[in-house]
């Protein structure tokens, strides 16, 4: 069995972030895409809003700028003002993926130990990578709570539904999803 490059390793692993992140939005209506459950909490907006955010700061000249763009406002990603409406904060994040793809799509194993800095600080391109998705992860298991709460029973497993592990291990293959970029 051939090995698979890290990069392409990484590739797939955002890939599978971003379309659970999707999958569990899908399942929200837009009006419970904007509450806010308590005083201190996000809302699905938000999340997606910071996500956007910061996949635009990481991402656009990712070799060769700071990481922490000077354009960004990360304090306004928490904030969804009157009339952002849910599409708009979509393309956003629609345009943030393409930003990682666009950064990732040149880089081979080799990039990995090369040196790139966020908020100032060296990290090399696979200690970047790595922190990317720890942080992507993060907010998308709070992306998927937020929205298995709201959709309620109507809710979809984005995973081996509850009490489907036995059929699961019998024919794992019927259950995967076919790879999209």
């Amino acid at each position: 069995m051939a090995v698979e490059s890290q990069i392409a390793l990484f590739r797939r692993e955002f890939a599978s972030l971003r379309r659970f992140a999707e999958r569990a939005l899908a399942q929200v209506s837009d009006d419970d895409f904007f509450v806010v459950l308590g005083p201190s909490d996000n809302s699905l907006a938000v999340m997606v809003k910071h996500l956007a955010g910061n996949l635009r700061s990481r991402w656009r000249a990712f070799l060769t700028t700071d990481g922490e763009k000077p354009d960004r406002d990360r304090d306004g990603e928490f904030e969804v003002t009157e009339g952002e409406a849910r599409a708009a904060l979509m393309e956003a994040w629609e345009e943030g993926w393409g930003h990682l793809a666009a950064a990732l799509d040149p880089l081979t194993d080799e990039d990995l130990v090369r040196s790139v800095t966020i908020r100032g600080e060296a990290f090399t391109v696979l200690q970047a990578i790595q922190r990317q998705i720890s942080h992507y992860a993060f907010h998308v298991g709070q992306i998927v709570f937020l929205a298995k709460h709201f959709a309620g029973t109507n809710w979809k497993s984005l995973t081996i539904p509850k009490g489907a592990s036995k059929s699961f291990n019998a024919a794992p293959q019927s259950y995967l999803e076919p790879e999209t970029s």
